[in-house]
């Protein structure tokens, strides 16, 4: 094998003498070499009836040379081959089997290449295969090209995308990195069975002319036939869409939606995409019904080096009514959404999420989402490694029906808070006495509403923690806390819940708790695996605090469970403080075999002073003995993955609260269930912890490699027990006993290298006024590459 690397110094003559000087010797001889099998099999380009042949090589041709390690000059280039003769009057350089050349990055093999160093054309014949810097490979039987190799053209071209997409041409060009194809075709498929044999793919788009721009990562056609299972579906005089790399991107049509429900009859929507720079862009989506009129949605994007941003908004003009789908007058409707984050500086960060709907059914009418409140946040945070500031504002838009049985606090809007300004400060600070970790904390809070109570709350707090590890192998930590409040309220009497309410005016408190937690870890080996056995204690106490004078806003869903179990304070705000001394013990185990991992905790507290007036009956923690808590989760491998969280009654071990989450299977077929049951026999008047039954099954069935079944649905098992029309959050919870389902979906999808379809039947039970419940069908099918 001769190998040759030659340096062009800018004349005409300079190339032909390097070439005489090194490959003199070997001129008109030919070495004894290992001849390598054709690379590419010639069946591509034009197939027998003249149409382009998609068919790819039957393997990827090698392209190095050897002894190049590293990458060349411009004026550089290296090839191998079997044999080398040099015409040295007409100086052309022929050379045969096996041919192998590198030029500026691009890479050439063929069987036989006529290099013409005076025009600087070179003509590759006999399984010709060239490689740009991109990776895409063109294959053809010759090629006419450059000495640079960037330029050239060939008939009966076959060009393979380095990210797997395939063109073929009678005739092709390519001329400063863009290819020209005429009378081509293009597709991302297979082209080929498991068993190596050529098969038409999925589908396929020809085209009298076809461009393709590697820089710009795009493929453009004119004259365009979109073929799929050999039928004709599509023509369009001009078309492009992305090369299936995941970069670049142009303006251009995405992949329409396809749907019909009872409410608004068959929907088509048709987005189009504006791309105004490859970090700004946006979307317009005309949506088209049968029944109702019209909706715009448009969607802006936005990216720079300091964060990102977008807009989106829906508009159309339809009835709207609470109570049927055919009352109600005409009028604008619409959704508004915005978010977004700033890092203005290392330290400090500027994120924003803004939400606001014109009204109740508007989203829920067009399967937007099913939210029953709308959150709206700016914030501005700073974050070093001792300290953090958030200064906040936030407001909410309730979604919640009013109609009778509904709770007025969630369902009237004049009782949202807005909450202008939140602001939070905190620093760590390191005990220079005792080796202990000093948290300082200052929290101020103003919530406003327009028809209901005001508060402003103000405090600062104090927390050291030291960790200890005994010679022994026990882990206990040493907690101090101290905290002043300031709270004013006005309005009180508007609160529906009287024991949130608090005493209007000025209110004031002091808040003090001294905590040791001791952790003591058993390890040993078994079955294979390891154990590890924790018991754990936990001492508190906390002087008489004064809780019912002040207003309750953020403490009110209080409820035991294996995650507050031992909190410094088991209310999950800073309203109410659980005060009094207590004792709280646990056991936590874990087991790990090879494939199975098991952990489970368990525990209970018991309250050493009687002070349950905050407390109330139904959370766990009315009595001085505590309900049992408990939380278990069973892995086995990817196959099995269960976690089971409860608490028992302490009087006769009563399933007060049962949360199971299951999943079993693999990736491509799998069960998972998911269950609820919130039977704690809370007082109705607290509308924030009303009981509740569920059940919510998911499952997907592979069918082959292509195919398969999904579903998924929810069940509401909430009886009258548990659930009253009083404390109903939304006309959901106040349906009657037995099974009622929620929500139910079922479909079937389909989906291969280059093509995904799927169809499903959607139906939503919970539903009031124009957003009716009812039946909806959705069609998608998704070809690679396409849709812009």
């Amino acid at each position: 094998m001769l190998n040759r690397r030659l340096r062009q110094e800018g004349l005409a003559t300079a190339m032909p003498l390097v070439l005489a000087l090194v490959a003199g010797p070997a001129l008109g001889q030919s070495t004894t070499t290992q001849n390598l099998a054709p690379a590419v099999d010639p069946a591509y380009g034009a197939s027998d009836n003249g149409r382009p042949a998609l068919i790819s090589p039957a393997a990827a041709p090698a392209f190095n040379v050897a002894n190049v390690d590293k990458p060349l000059a411009d004026n550089e280039a290296a090839f191998t081959a079997d044999q080398i003769d040099y015409d040295t009057q007409a100086h052309i350089v022929t050379a045969t089997g096996d041919v192998r050349m590198i030029r500026q990055g691009n890479r050439l093999r063929a069987d036989k290449v006529v290099w013409r160093r005076d025009s600087d054309e070179v003509h590759a014949s006999g399984n010709v295969a060239i490689q740009n810097p991109q990776g895409d490979i063109t294959y053809s039987q010759d090629a006419d090209l450059t000495d640079s190799m960037k330029n050239g053209v060939a008939d009966d071209m076959l060009l393979v995308l380095e990210n797997g997409g395939r063109m073929a041409a009678t005739k092709g060009a390519r001329k400063d990195g863009v290819y020209t194809l005429n009378h081509a075709a293009y597709t991302p498929c297979d082209v080929t069975t498991n068993s190596g044999c050529p098969k038409d793919p999925i589908w396929k788009i020809t085209a009298a002319r076809v461009v393709y721009d590697p820089s710009r990562h795009r493929v453009s056609y004119r004259d365009t036939r979109l073929t799929f299972l050999g039928l004709p579906i599509m023509w369009l005089p001009a078309f492009s869409h992305p090369d299936g790399s995941g970069a670049g991107g142009n303006s251009g049509l995405l992949v329409p939606d396809l749907s019909y429900n009872s409410r608004n009859g068959l929907m088509v929507a048709t987005p189009y995409y504006i791309q105004f720079a490859p970090n700004h862009d946006l979307t317009v989506t005309p949506y088209a019904f049968t029944a109702v009129a019209p909706m715009m949605e448009a969607e802006y994007r936005s990216l720079s080096s300091k964060g990102a941003w977008r807009v989106q908004a829906y508009l159309t003009d339809s009835s709207r009514s609470t109570t049927s789908t055919n009352g109600g007058s005409k009028q604008a409707r619409g959704y508004f959404e915005a978010n977004g984050t700033w890092q203005l500086s290392p330290t400090w960060a500027l994120t924003g999420s803004i939400r606001a709907v014109s009204d109740k059914t508007f989203l829920q009418r067009y399967d937007l989402n099913y939210d029953d409140t709308l959150r709206s946040v700016v914030k501005g945070e700073r974050i070093d490694d001792n300290s953090y500031l958030s200064i906040s504002a936030w407001a909410f838009q309730t979604l919640v029906p009013k109609q009778a049985g509904s709770n007025l606090a969630q369902a009237d809007q004049g009782q949202q808070p807005i909450a202008l300004p939140a602001i939070d400060y905190r620093r760590r600070i390191t005990d220079p006495w005792l080796d202990g970790t000093l948290t300082l904390q200052g929290n101020t809070l103003s919530l406003i509403r327009p028809q209901g109570q005001d508060t402003q709350r103000a405090f600062a707090s104090a927390q050291w923690e030291k960790w200890l590890l005994t010679g022994m192998g026990q882990q206990i930590t040493f907690t101090a806390y101290g905290r002043g409040d300031v709270y004013h309220s006005d309005r009180n009497d508007l609160t529906q819940t009287v024991v949130y309410q608090g005493q209007p005016g000025w209110q004031t408190r002091a808040i003090g708790a001294l905590a040791a937690d001791i952790r003591w870890p058993f390890v040993g080996d078994v079955w294979g695996g390891t154990q590890r056995i924790t018991p754990r204690v936990q001492i508190v106490g906390s002087p008489a605090t004064k809780n019912l004078a002040i207003p309750n806003e953020d403490s009110r869903a209080i409820d035991l469970e294996d995650s507050n179990l031992f909190a410094l304070n088991r209310f999950p705000g800073y309203d109410r403080w659980e005060d009094g001394a207590r004792v709280t013990y646990g056991l936590e185990y874990a087991l790990d075999l090879p494939r199975f991992a098991f952990r489970s905790v368990i525990g209970q507290s018991y309250r050493l002073s009687n002070q349950s007036d905050i407390l109330p009956v139904g959370t766990g923690l009315s009595s001085r003995t505590s309900d049992i808590v408990g939380r278990a989760t069973i892995r086995y491998g990817s196959f099995v993955s269960v976690t089971e969280r409860f608490r028992l009654d302490k009087n006769n071990l009563a399933i007060r609260r049962n949360e199971i989450d299951a999943t079993l299977g693999s990736s491509n077929t799998y069960l998972e269930v998911g269950y609820l049951n919130l039977n704690r026999h809370i007082d109705p008047t607290l509308e924030d912890l009303g009981d509740h039954e569920e059940v919510r099954l998911g499952a997907r069935l592979a069918i082959g490699k292509r195919w398969s079944l999904f579903g998924s649905t929810t069940l509401d098992l909430t009886n009258n027990s548990q659930s009253l029309l009083n404390n109903a959050q939304t006309v959901g919870d106040a349906i009657e006993d037995g099974i009622d389902p929620v929500k139910s979906r079922v479909g079937m999808a389909y989906s291969d290298d280059c093509f995904e379809a799927s169809f499903q039947w959607r139906r939503d039970y919970t539903a009031f006024g124009d957003a009716a419940h009812g039946d909806t069908f959705q069609f998608r099918i998704a070809f690679k590459n396409l849709g812009r």
